[in-house]
């Protein structure tokens, strides 16, 4: 009858020990939160009748503890419960940790549904509510996408 080596039953449970503190560091980089992004600026670059040229400068901020590598945001900008335009920045940027970054992006919209119901409104015409919706893509880590939804208000210029 063998004897079993105390040695050699601790240096099993160390392969085991290894793999559960892995997996615990694992799953903390899963805990990221949603991205607060927001409209800064809206402006018309050109229109015509059947479309409208926006510039648009969002805002990201970052409330996790660790630097967020964006490779794009997906986004849908409603005004009224009508889509204004839909979009996906083509540029890559990294927002620090309980940092913020801004960026540009170039929209083409239909802008009259959302202006007529804009201009039927009583009360202040200097800015305009609206519903910012999307997802965050990430270049590194385990979870690649992170969905948000907005709701804010932006000064007309």
């Amino acid at each position: 009858m063998d004897i079993p080596d105390p040695a050699k039953r601790r240096r099993g449970w160390v392969p085991l020990l290894l793999l559960a503190l892995g997996a615990a560091g694992c799953a903390s980089t899963l805990k990221l939160e949603a991205p607060d992004i927001s409209v800064v600026s809206l402006k018309l670059q050109s229109a015509d009748l059947f479309a409208q040229r926006l510039q648009v400068r969002l805002r990201v901020v970052n409330p996790n503890d660790r630097e967020l590598p964006i490779k794009g945001i997906t986004y849908r900008i409603e005004v009224d419960e009508a889509e204004l335009a839909a979009g996906e920045t083509a540029t890559a940027f990294v927002v620090p940790a309980k940092g913020e970054a801004e960026f540009d992006a170039m929209l083409t919209a239909n802008l009259a549904s959302a202006i007529a119901r804009y201009l039927s409104r009583k009360g202040s015409q200097q800015s305009l509510d609206y519903r910012l919706t999307g997802e965050v893509a990430l270049s590194s880590g385990f979870l690649r996408r992170i969905p948000f939804d907005e709701r804010g208000s932006v000064k007309l210029k």
